[in-house]
């Protein structure tokens, strides 16, 4: 009941902010591997974005990607939030004394992290590509052709078999990893010392809220470069083999973007929670 309930939970949300993976997918292949001031800026800020989308390609395609969107939430939600609250569950995370551990906090967080980022890896992947397709005049990054999810799955797994369809799930996992525990460790740590430090009344919802900003200001700092690479790692064009052109595997995206674009080009993108 844990995997459901959180499976359909991220996938209400995913209604809402998809429009903002869109944005965010296409802002952070912007001026992909190229020197700051060197190329058009198609979208100049989250709110630009958002405009030159709806006028171009329509306000469809803020929903672009919607389908496998919600099949990747539903599952790697449902088996990180369903996996991390069966150990949580059963006390795994509490030292002797009955104190929250952050380590095995953190651990757990990213085993179900890393659990549900591989197994929903090539949802995600097509995810990418359907939210990057846009009109030529603002087009950026590789464009792909796909007509749909499972259009574009079969496709994929007929030319370059299982390897094709996982391709970028070893640069998914450190991301994910990341994020999802320091997520995890951030929330209950927090929660933890707010309820010891009686901040708020026992059993307040602000108590849960503060907890998620915290949460969510730490993810947002400790994610984004790895979500910028895997981004670019999905979306890179591939040889025959189904072999990345433009990016060995996630330290090299991280390196090439680091050395070409900046320590802001690793930030590309809104930084929402």
């Amino acid at each position: 009941m844990d995997f459901l309930m959180s499976g359909l939970a991220a996938c209400g949300a995913c209604l809402f902010t998809n429009p903002l993976e869109v944005v965010k997918t296409r802002m952070q292949l912007q001026g992909e591997l190229q020197a700051p001031g060197s190329y058009q800026r198609h979208y100049r800020n989250v709110f630009h974005a958002f405009i030159t989308i709806g006028k171009v390609d329509g306000l469809a395609a803020l929903q672009k990607g919607l389908a496998p969107a919600l099949l990747y939430q539903f599952l790697m939600n449902g088996i990180r939030l369903g996996t991390y609250g069966l150990i949580e569950a059963g006390g795994y995370l509490r030292t002797a004394e009955g104190g929250l551990s952050p380590a095995r906090s953190a651990a757990a967080g990213a085993l179900a992290g890393v659990m549900g980022a591989y197994l929903g890896s090539p949802i995600y992947m097509v995810k990418t590509h359907l939210q990057a397709q846009a009109a030529s005049e603002i087009a950026v990054g590789h464009q792909y052709k796909h007509q749909g999810m499972f259009q574009a799955l079969t496709e994929i797994g007929q030319k370059h078999g299982l390897v094709g369809l996982w391709r970028g799930a070893l640069g998914s996992v450190p991301r994910v990893t990341v994020g999802s525990s320091t997520q995890l460790c951030t929330f209950s740590s927090t929660k933890d010392l707010m309820t010891k430090w009686e901040i708020f009344p026992p059993q307040s919802w602000k108590v849960a809220l503060a907890a998620a900003m915290v949460s969510g200001i730490a993810v947002v700092l400790a994610m984004t470069p790895f979500d910028v690479a895997s981004t670019r790692l999905y979306n890179q064009p591939t040889d025959a083999q189904g072999k990345g052109l433009m990016y060995r595997g996630i330290l090299d995206a991280l390196l090439q973007t680091a050395r070409t674009e900046g320590i802001f080009g690793m930030y590309k993108g809104p930084r929402y929670l």
